[in-house]
């Protein structure tokens, strides 16, 4: 009666093994995989399409020069700019004028949210803004 009981404790604690080494696989499976995704989400601002290449150095002017500066450069170059670069230059503009204004900075973060599908490169960096915003 021993060896019986001896027996199917031994099985029982092969089989939780078995499990255990299940679960680590795909415990380590799932940590790849969203190491992978965070960095295909690590999205080059400068790399987005929607601006026209002139312009790349008058808006490095225009955000050293801060929040009014930006805003000068989106009055004059705003409607010339396209998604999803202009969706991103918007956001930086929203997080420099949040605290001076913030009526004017959940305007703007809400126009670029509703015209922000979910296939867009900025919509990760719109869902991490969200809760600030609203």
């Amino acid at each position: 009666m021993t060896k019986v009981i001896a027996a199917i404790i031994i099985a029982a604690v092969l089989y939780g093994g078995w499990q255990l080494f299940f679960y680590w696989e795909k415990v380590k499976n799932e940590e790849e995989v969203t190491k992978k995704q965070e960095a295909a989400s690590q999205v080059n601002p400068k790399s987005l399409a929607g601006m026209p290449y002139g312009l790349e150095q008058s808006l490095e002017a225009a955000e050293r020069k801060g929040a009014s500066g930006l805003k000068d450069w989106l009055k004059a170059y705003g409607p010339s700019i396209q998604d999803p670069r202009k969706a991103w230059i918007e956001l930086d503009y929203c997080t420099m004028i949040v605290r001076d204004d913030p009526t004017e900075a959940r305007r703007i973060f809400k126009s670029v949210k509703e015209r922000t599908p979910a296939t867009s490169p900025v919509y990760d960096r719109v869902k991490k803004l969200e809760k600030s915003y609203e």
